[in-house]
C-alpha cells in the first residue's frame, strides 16, 4: 500500500529543456564539450559542496571574456515554464491527506534563486509538502543510494510504502534497489497530473 509519494522537481512540475541547454552552452563557450573539470565542479555545485561565488569564479577564469551575467544566464538556460495544473494537482493532494508528500531534487542555489524570481506559485508549491530536499542543502544527490536512504530514515518511511517520481532512468534503478515503487515518467508524453490513472495498478 503506498502512503508516501516522492517527487522529482525538474521534467516532474517545471519543464526542463536539457539537451538545448547542453549545446547552448557548448556555443556560449565555443567547444566542443564540457571539460571533466567543468563536469565536476557542475556537481560539486549541485552538492553544495562549492559556494555559487566559487561556482561562478571558476567559469569566470575560464572563460574571461563573458559577463558573469553571460554565465548565469547560460547555466539557468535550461528552466523552463511551470504549468499551473500541475500545483492545482499538488494542492489536492495536500488538501485530501492521504499521502505524506516529499520532493526530492537534484538542484542548486542559482536554479532555485531563478525559480523564486521567475515562478510566482512556487511558494504555493513548495508549501505543499511533508518534506522538501534540494541537493545543495543536504549534500546528497541522485541516484546515490544514500540520498534514498537518507529521506527513508528522516522519515521513518518503508520503501515499499513508497513511490518515486523521477524522469531519470539511473535515479528510477537506485530507488528500486532499495524496494520503492516508481514512476519512469517520461516528460514528452506523460504529466504528473495523470498519476492516479497511468499508475493504477499501484493505488
Amino acid at each position: 500500500m503506498i502512503k508516501t509519494l516522492i517527487f522529482d522537481f525538474g521534467n516532474v512540475f517545471i519543464n526542463l529543456d536539457i539537451e538545448k541547454a547542453h549545446k547552448h552552452a557548448l556555443e556560449t563557450f565555443k567547444i566542443e564539450a564540457l571539460s571533466q573539470e567543468m563536469v565536476a565542479f557542475n556537481s560539486f555545485y549541485e552538492q553544495g559542496l562549492i559556494s555559487t561565488e566559487e561556482f561562478i569564479g571558476f567559469y569566470t577564469e575560464n572563460f574571461p571574456h563573458l559577463p558573469q551575467e553571460d554565465l548565469v544566464s547560460v547555466w539557468n538556460y535550461m528552466l523552463k515554464d511551470f504549468p499551473k495544473e500541475r500545483l492545482l494537482f499538488l494542492e489536492e493532494l495536500k488538501a485530501a491527506s492521504t499521502y505524506k508528500l516529499i520532493l526530492l531534487s537534484n538542484t542548486n542555489a542559482l536554479h532555485i534563486d531563478w525559480v523564486k524570481e521567475n515562478i510566482p506559485h512556487f511558494d504555493a508549491f513548495k508549501s505543499c509538502f511533508d518534506a522538501f530536499y534540494l541537493s545543495h542543502e543536504i549534500n546528497l544527490v541522485k541516484p546515490n543510494a544514500d540520498v534514498f536512504e537518507f529521506v527513508l530514515a528522516e522519515n521513518n518511511l518503508e520503501a515499499t510504502e513508497c513511490l518515486f517520481i523521477d524522469d531519470n532512468a539511473d535515479n528510477i534503478k537506485s530507488a528500486n534497489a532499495l524496494q520503492t515503487h516508481t514512476w519512469h515518467i517520461n516528460p514528452k508524453t506523460e504529466d504528473v497530473s495523470t498519476l492516479f490513472t497511468t499508475k493504477s495498478n499501484l493505488f
